[in-house]
């Protein structure tokens, strides 16, 4: 499966002032009983470029139903909204590629070492054998030392940073982290969010952080 490359700016004057944009966005699903939910009622918000950003609340509150939308997985009813100045309905191939996503779930294949596992995403993206970063990625989430090993070698906190380092095999501008820190203990949590930080501080990276937790916010 084939991506289209998102289309980077080449200057710094060219990039947006706000990673992503929406304005009226709604989202409406069918009830239990043939009446409608309202995940999303107007929701209006500009996420400026750079730094760590929150969106907090109780499950069930529409986090993530917001995030699935700008990632292409869920169909919005109605709004508008942008990724790094890529229009969803316009331009959604774009849109999508400027994006990289953290999940909650690991679902780390248990026969993948990391450098296999990035790899894999890396085709998945389309991204060209020679234009590959996957030990520089590994190095970054500090995992180098880590490339070989399986899943079942590693810690909890180990694994969560191949979550990461899967989310950056494109070079993402954008990047949905959806409760990164839920299944890690204090420690590994701070140095996830630490590293989230320090890639905002280094390449201008605009993370999207859904949590429940507003103690990992404070940490940003």
């Amino acid at each position: 499966m084939n991506k289209t490359a998102p289309r980077k700016p080449q200057h710094i004057n060219d990039l947006p002032d706000q990673a992503i944009s929406a304005r009226g966005l709604d989202k409406v699903y069918r009830g239990d009983g043939g009446g409608q939910v309202h995940a999303l009622r107007g929701i209006d918000l500009d996420i400026p470029r750079g730094g760590i950003f929150g969106l907090l609340g109780p499950n069930g509150a529409g986090k993530s139903t917001f995030i699935n939308i700008l990632a292409g997985l869920v169909v919005k009813s109605s709004g508008t909204a942008s990724i790094w100045g890529l229009d969803i309905d316009r331009e959604p191939r774009h849109a999508r590629a400027a994006i990289g996503v953290v999940p909650q779930e690991l679902n780390l294949d248990a026969f993948f070492s990391p450098y296999e596992m990035l790899e894999v995403q890396a085709g998945f993206y389309g991204v060209p054998p020679s234009e590959r970063r996957t030990m520089e990625i590994l190095d970054r989430v500090g995992l180098a030392h880590r490339a070989t090993a399986r899943p079942s070698q590693m810690s909890g906190g180990e694994q969560q940073r191949v979550a990461v380092a899967r989310a950056l095999v494109s070079n993402p501008n954008v990047i949905f982290a959806d409760e990164p820190t839920a299944a890690l203990d204090k420690v590994s949590g701070h140095n996830v969010v630490d590293m989230l930080k320090t890639m905002g501080r280094e390449r201008g990276t605009t993370t999207v952080m859904v949590t429940h937790d507003n103690r990992i916010l404070e940490l940003a």
